[in-house]
């Protein structure tokens, strides 16, 4: 009995630590696929980049876009993925508060944005390919003025 209960000890050990395994490491330079991915009702960016450095739980984001809506941006954002609030501010006006959990090998990220006069929700999941090329970010986006989806797919340069 007691080598039984050893076994199955071992084997609930493996498990886990091969479930742990399943969480991605998104770190890398990503360049954004225009032709691969759907803004919604948002005008695309001439051009998107991000550089992720990922420690789990810790996430650092370093995002560069050029033209677009918003123009010319560059901002940097960090995050934990431990379910605890983490909070960002872009510029002057823009306020994000985010909580970021593993469902599987996706990432989760809830988030409330405060713009000025806006307040946006905005329900995100992170994806990798199982090659590790292509990282997958969709998002459902709510305010006063309606909701919309939008999916952004990056690729390794």
């Amino acid at each position: 009995m007691k080598k039984l209960l050893a076994v199955i000890g071992l084997w609930l050990l493996t498990g886990t630590a091969a479930m742990a395994q399943t969480k991605p490491d998104f770190s890398g330079d990503w360049k954004l696929n225009k032709e691969k991915s759907d803004f919604g009702p948002i005008p695309a960016p001439d051009s998107m980049s991000l550089k992720i450095e990922h420690h789990d739980p810790d996430l650092k984001v370093t995002t560069h876009a050029t033209g677009g809506p918003q123009g010319d941006i560059d901002y940097e954002a960090k995050y934990t993925t431990d379910g605890k609030e983490c909070a960002n501010q872009f510029g002057d006006r823009v306020k994000l508060k985010s909580k970021l959990v593993w469902d599987g090998a996706t990432l989760v990220i809830d988030s409330n944005m405060d713009a000025s006069e806006m307040q946006l929700t905005i329900k995100g999941r992170w994806t990798l390919s199982e090659d590790g090329k292509s990282l997958t970010q969709t998002a459902h986006f709510e305010s006063a003025q309606g909701s919309f989806d939008a999916k952004y797919l990056f690729d390794r340069p």
